[in-house]
């Protein structure tokens, strides 16, 4: 037994549910998107390679890596996210299962992905180590991890709401630090401590457009699993003051584009190694 049980059993149960996962592709990911460039680009893949996309939730990271010509395999715990990536990227094998005890043999792909999939794990010392096994000497990792809220606009402001406006008594399962992959200090040694070498940390300026300020609420709600669910316990008075705090924080300190949608950052940090 671990002590991340609960929050292993309750991340796959809310995975698993169609709505949040499709309300995730829908709403969510446009923000996730942005990280695939630093994700996928410095792998230095070729055509007929082989690569692995753990944690591949709807194929965001995945069809990036069968853009560069490779050989895609991806993994997801939810099967609602494996249908979604079927789906999106029909030239994938895409399987469901455990990123800490992956089905292949050792030395088997050139380069592993992790599009923003360890924080949801219970164990991801043991998903790294998993990933430096299957990869071929000299195969590269990415993963993306968002920023922890004291330098993201977008967590610092939900969490803030929670925090302030939320019932006390609604809690989740004691989890792993969320974001504390986002520091090098951190995950360097991680890195380094799973068997990889040279690691790497690039920032990434990731963000979402909104159409009114009240969306943001809206991309939580829907379309995430520990936030959605702390939202969504509400009483409907607290549940709308958290709504109205997060509207007028966009209103007071994000800017629009052109286009007149509110730019909402919620930036990102890429880790890459070497096997």
């Amino acid at each position: 037994m671990s002590q991340y049980d609960a929050f292993a059993d309750f991340e796959q149960a809310g995975w698993s549910d169609a709505d949040i996962a499709q309300s995730y592709a829908d709403s969510f990911a446009p923000a996730s998107m942005m990280c695939v460039p630093a994700i996928v680009g410095g792998l230095g893949l070729e055509p007929g390679q082989e690569a692995l996309d753990l944690c591949c939730g709807p194929g965001i990271v995945t069809a990036g890596l069968v853009a560069t010509g490779a050989e895609v395999t991806a993994l997801d715990f939810s099967h609602a996210m494996v249908e979604l990536a079927r789906t999106r990227v029909p030239d994938a094998a895409v399987l469901q299962g455990d990123a800490a005890d992956l089905p292949f043999e050792p030395d088997t792909f050139d380069a592993v992905t992790i599009g923003f999939g360890l924080p949801h794990v219970p164990d991801p010392q043991a998903v790294l180590a998993e990933a430096h096994r299957v990869l071929r000497r000299g195969g590269r990792i990415a993963f993306s991890i968002w920023e922890p809220p004291a330098r993201s606009f977008g967590f610092r402001t939900v969490t803030e709401a929670l925090r302030t406006l939320g019932a006390p008594e609604i809690t989740l399962p004691p989890a792993p630090d969320a974001n504390a992959l986002a520091d090098p200090e951190v995950a360097f040694p991680a890195l380094e401590a799973a068997g990889f070498v040279d690691p790497q940390a690039e920032p990434v300026d990731s963000h979402w457009r909104l159409d009114e300020p009240e969306d943001f609420y809206s991309l939580f709600h829907n379309g995430t699993v520990r936030m959605g669910v702390l939202m969504q316990r509400q009483p409907r008075d607290r549940a709308e003051a958290i709504r109205s705090y997060m509207a007028d924080e966009v209103r007071a300190k994000c800017g629009r584009d052109a286009e007149g949608r509110w730019i909402v950052p919620l930036p990102a940090v890429v880790m890459s190694a070497r096997a």
